[in-house]
């Protein structure tokens, strides 16, 4: 049955000349750990037209240099596609998710959850992964179940220099934590539902005996009727020989949002947009984060 999207009511504050983003999370309800969230699809509306508009910031270098850099990244529901197969999925376009250029994403929900089919440009790493679960229906606080967990797969890139792809295990859980309020730019949300996706990789250098580790922590929170309002996410490498290891920290909070009903032509059988926490398109920033830190002590 297709499932109808209420237009959400939004407050846009004006940025007051500055870049600093300003979102804070209040301390969550009270639930018991098996709480069931009713109704859980209404948390990722998407109506074909849908759009979301988000200012970013990333900080990133070594542990003890940190570079700051701000963006925008504006992300809607374009339509669908039908895979091979004859599977229909929901195709969601973002303009600069991440700092790291455009892309599409591919989802497809139904009773039992949401699928992540990919994106295009993917990664030969997503591919090997692709298609997963990123969430389960219902939603219960404290949930966890893992998505994937892959071991000695391309890892898609040469890492150490030596000319040959390294191999990597790796694995990834998405936890339903908690639901709190959380004010960004657009407003105060009283009820948003927190989410955690961890993936872990272990790289074998190629080109040598060591492995190099890797964790991506991604933080997002998701409101009923309006979809995703902020995620924090956190790639790091421990340090390698000399270095000081890498972080990149990565933080998206929406600014405005236009919500589109399913009466106006959107579908009920789709999903969230591609910033949830398991988009690999994200996850693709820790392989630049994973090369400089190697590269730093040849």
């Amino acid at each position: 049955m297709v499932q109808h999207v209420t237009r959400a009511l939004l407050f846009v504050f004006g940025l007051v000349g500055s870049l600093a983003l300003g979102g804070t999370a209040q301390p969550a309800h009270a639930a018991d750990a098996s709480e069931s969230i009713s109704h859980s699809a209404e948390f990722f509306p998407d109506a074909v037209g849908t759009r979301w508009q988000y200012r970013g910031q990333i900080s990133e270098g070594p542990l003890q240099t940190i570079e700051n850099k701000y963006f925008t990244n504006v992300s809607s529901v374009t339509g669908t596609k039908t895979l091979k197969g004859g599977l229909v999925v929901t195709v969601f376009h973002d303009t600069n998710p991440g700092n790291h250029g455009p892309s599409d994403s591919f989802y497809r929900r139904d009773a039992a959850g949401i699928v992540y089919y990919g994106s295009e440009p993917g990664t030969p790493l997503e591919k090997q992964l692709t298609p997963y679960q990123i969430m389960r229906f219902p939603m219960r606080v404290s949930q966890s179940f893992q998505q994937f967990n892959r071991t000695d797969i391309d890892f898609g890139s040469d890492i150490d220099g030596d000319g040959t792809n390294e191999r990597v295990d790796v694995e990834g859980h998405s936890t339903v934590l908690s639901r709190e309020a959380i004010t960004v730019p657009a407003g105060t949300y009283s009820d948003a539902v927190k989410v955690e996706a961890r993936m872990s990789l272990r790289i074998k250098l190629s080109s040598s005996e060591k492995m190099a580790v890797g964790t991506d922590v991604m933080t997002a929170w998701f409101a009923r009727g309006v979809g995703l309002v902020k995620y924090v996410e956190r790639q790091e490498l421990a340090a390698l020989k000399d270095d000081r290891g890498n972080v990149t920290e990565i933080m998206e909070e929406l600014e405005q949002v236009e919500v589109k009903s399913a009466a106006l032509g959107g579908r009920g059988e789709s999903t969230p947009q591609g910033l949830l926490a398991d988009d690999m398109g994200r996850h693709e920033l820790l392989q630049v984060v994973l090369a400089a830190g190697l590269r730093a002590n040849p």
